[in-house]
């Protein structure tokens, strides 16, 4: 017998209005009626009519997560924080490609807004970067929570982050702590705020030790493994060479372990080398590359949190929806170091 939301009032011992109030994430009702409520909701195995709940109010209950690559393995770690967060809270989510080199990918978000009346969009990098897609939403009156923005100190919309260049700082230190005194670094793809940032973030670190940067030491990649295997064999083929390269993440990290292996040079003996993000490749290398653990499924449960959270629409320029998550340091045998640590 399908359990309805009279089942869970009746039991609950309230009214189908603050059963509904509860189920919405509505703020204002009281913590212990939160809690019978929602202890009700498990014990009769209730689940609400997404097709109702929409006829009954103006939303939709669904949420659209876009990528420009949705098969990455940060888009993977993103998607299963959101989709997770969405569960708790009885909304969907759709996983959304966009291509914004295309000519009509303003079409194909105009079709998709008002297709499905989106009830918010997470924009994953360097998407939450583009200004004329910001103020495409912004046009469709769809709120919407950056993903890692280009800037958020003025920002008019919610956001998630880490300190991407407080973080790079620290790995450089931490290499540097390591003796390291002439270390490569393997930039990101420039479309991404974040490669700016880790950047920034090596050079302050190098700064602060005292140590020159050695502009040859300093290439450029997109993110991708070839690009970080190209790089990774040309500062090997360097005189003198680093004896540690950091790159932007840890998908070139790996293209310069295996550049590494290529040319017979011993790591960590002969190369010490660090990643950033922790994805899967860090963890699977051989050996095991040291990384900045960014929090990804954590962002995105946080972003649907603050698309969910009542005021949001109203006013998506507050302090309170932009936020910043910690990170760690995941010390692995790339370094030297060993047994994971953080």
């Amino acid at each position: 017998m399908t359990v309805t939301i009279k089942d869970v009032a009746a039991h609950a011992g309230v009214s189908t209005k603050t059963v509904s109030r509860v189920m919405n994430g509505e703020q204002h009702v009281r913590t212990h009626v939160r809690e019978a409520v929602m202890r009700v909701v498990g014990e009769l195995g209730y689940r609400p009519n997404a097709y109702a709940r929409s006829l009954s109010s103006a939303r939709s209950y669904l949420i659209a997560l876009f990528f420009d690559d949705p098969a990455s393995g940060y888009a993977t770690a993103m998607q299963r924080g959101a989709l997770m967060r969405c569960r708790e809270r009885h909304y969907h989510l759709l996983v959304q490609p966009l291509d914004l080199a295309s000519a009509t990918w303003v079409d194909e978000l105009t079709e998709t807004a008002q297709s499905l009346r989106l009830d918010g969009a997470i924009l994953a990098p360097p998407l939450s970067q583009n200004g004329a897609l910001l103020a495409k939403l912004t046009a469709l009156q769809i709120p919407f929570v950056c993903i890692s923005p280009a800037d958020t100190g003025r920002a008019a919309f919610g956001s998630v982050e880490i300190d991407e260049e407080r973080a790079a700082y620290d790995m450089t230190a931490r290499l540097i702590a390591l003796g390291h005194r002439d270390i490569g670094f393997i930039e990101g793809d420039r479309a991404h705020a974040s490669s700016a940032k880790r950047r920034a973030g090596f050079v302050a670190a190098m700064a602060a030790a005292g140590l020159a940067v050695d502009e040859r030491h300093m290439l450029r990649g997109d993110f991708s493994f070839r690009s970080g295997l190209e790089a990774g064999e040309a500062l090997l083929a360097m005189r003198p060479r680093p004896s540690a390269i950091f790159a932007s993440n840890d998908d070139m990290a790996l293209g310069v372990s295996v550049a590494a292996l290529k040319h017979h040079v011993a790591v960590p003996a002969d190369l010490a080398i660090a990643g950033f993000d922790d994805a899967a490749t860090a963890r699977l290398a051989w050996p095991p590359i040291t990384t900045i653990r960014q929090p990804v499924s954590e962002m995105g449960a946080a972003a649907v949190d603050i698309l969910i959270d009542p005021g949001y629409r109203a006013n998506m320029a507050a302090a309170e929806y932009r936020r910043r998550l910690g990170y760690d340091l995941v010390a692995r045998d790339s370094t030297g170091e060993g047994a994971e640590t953080a």
